[in-house]
């Protein structure tokens, strides 16, 4: 029974490795439709952690989820499986590129079909963005993010400034851990003040 999980691990990360152009981004609609509509290994809410701490941390993104979701389901050996499975045909199709790359770059018809993937990711990772956010949590501070990380990420394209994205994301990270401590400790000092108050009433 754990062998036949760990095969339809493997299978699953590796029909996702294999038939999804244009890296991370693009495998989030095929990892949510998977694993949380068909597999139900996660859920939506888990899946968006997921993907912001494999994006926060080093290393290729659909790895570090294969990894995570891997290792949820199975532990060690999921985690192996999951990320064998979602290399394993990158690896061959780039090893298989590299014996004739000089030829294959030179033929018309593949650098079309490439121009053509190009659309259809762009289409996956709206579909996915989409679904995700429909999911989330919401608030103002949400959307403010959302807004000021659009128009930093449009002014450093249409700039062309000379500025990674990752700063972006570092950034948001210290501003979202010190929106989170103000909030725990407004809530530490709420939850205190009750507290006081029960003892209070206790006493009298």
């Amino acid at each position: 029974m754990k062998f036949k999980k760990l095969m339809s691990l493997f299978f699953d990360y590796f029909k996702i490795g294999l038939f999804t152009f244009g890296g991370g981004y693009a495998m989030i609609s095929l990892i949510q439709k998977t694993f949380v509509e068909k597999r139900k290994y996660i859920d939506d809410e888990e899946l968006l952690n997921i993907i912001s701490i494999a994006e926060s941390t080093p290393g290729v993104m659909a790895v570090n989820s294969a990894t995570y979701i891997g290792h949820k389901v199975l532990g060690f050996l999921g985690s192996l499986f999951a990320t064998i499975g979602v290399c394993l045909p990158s690896f061959i199709i780039i090893l298989l590129i590299s014996f004739f790359y000089d030829k294959f770059i030179e033929i018309k018809w593949i650098n079309a079909i490439i121009s053509g993937l190009m659309v259809a990711v762009t289409f996956l990772i709206f579909r996915a963005a989409i679904k995700l956010f429909k999911s989330a949590q919401k608030d103002y501070i949400s959307y403010i993010f959302m807004g000021l990380s659009f128009i930093a990420l449009l002014c450093i394209k249409i700039f062309k400034l000379n500025f990674s994205t990752i700063y972006i994301i570092l950034i948001s990270v210290v501003i979202s851990l010190i929106i989170f401590l103000i909030k725990y400790l407004k809530m530490k000092k709420k939850m205190n003040n009750e507290e006081e108050l029960k003892e209070e009433v206790n006493e009298e």
